[in-house]
C-alpha cells in the first residue's frame, strides 16, 4: 500500500501542476465536479488525510486550498505522512467518521488514483500507472465499491473489454469510463 500510496501521490502531483488554467471550467469524468471543484475538494480531503495520518485531532476550521500547486502539494505531504512507521495503525478521524487507520489511507490513494485521473482527462494529459500500483488500487476499489456506491461516490460500475488493464477495471469498477475524453 505504501509504495503504491508514494506512486499515486507523485503523479497526482504532476498532473495537477500541469492542469492548464484555462481548464479550471472543464467538465471531469466525475460527473459532479469541474476540474475546479475537484481542486476544491481534493484540497480539503488532502489536508485532512494528512492530519488523520498523523492522527491529530480534526481541525474547526476548513481547509481552503484549491489552487493546483498547493493542492499538489497536500498530495505530497499526505502521502509522505502516510508512509511513516504508525501511520496505519489503530484509528483516526477522518472525514466525519473515526475509522481504522489503514481504511482512512485506502480512501486517500484512491482519491490520488480515480481524481488523479479525472484530472489528467479533463485537461487531455497522461496518467502512466504502474501494474503494481494498479493492482493495489483495484484491491482498494473492490473494498470500498458497494459502500461508495451506496454514498453515492462510485457510480454504477462500467463494463470493460476482456483485455482492459488492472487501472482500467478499477476506474470502470469505481463507475468510470476508462475511454472518457474531454
Amino acid at each position: 500500500m505504501q509504495t503504491a500510496m508514494t506512486e499515486f501521490a507523485a503523479l497526482f502531483a504532476r498532473t495537477a501542476q500541469a492542469v492548464p488554467a484555462d481548464r479550471l471550467t472543464a467538465a471531469t469524468p466525475c460527473a459532479q465536479f469541474t476540474v475546479a471543484d475537484l481542486f476544491a475538494h481534493l484540497g480539503g480531503v488532502l489536508s485532512d488525510s494528512e492530519r488523520a495520518a498523523a492522527k491529530l485531532p480534526r481541525s474547526t476550521e476548513p481547509a481552503s486550498v484549491a489552487e493546483p500547486r498547493a493542492v499538489a502539494a497536500s498530495a505530497e505531504r499526505a502521502a509522505a505522512a502516510w508512509v511513516r512507521p504508525d501511520a496505519m495503525t489503530g484509528e483516526t478521524e477522518f472525514g466525519p467518521n473515526t475509522l481504522p487507520a489503514s481504511a482512512a489511507a485506502a480512501i486517500t490513494l484512491q482519491e490520488f488514483a480515480l481524481h488523479g485521473w479525472d484530472l489528467a482527462r479533463a485537461a487531455d494529459l497522461p496518467f502512466p500507472v504502474g501494474e503494481e500500483a494498479a493492482t493495489v488500487l483495484l484491491g482498494v476499489v473492490e473494498q470500498l465499491a458497494d459502500q461508495a456506491r451506496t454514498g453515492g461516490v462510485y457510480g454504477p460500475a462500467v463494463t470493460t473489454p476482456a483485455d482492459a488493464s488492472t487501472f482500467e477495471v478499477a476506474l470502470a469498477l469505481s463507475g468510470r469510463d476508462p475511454g472518457w475524453t474531454a
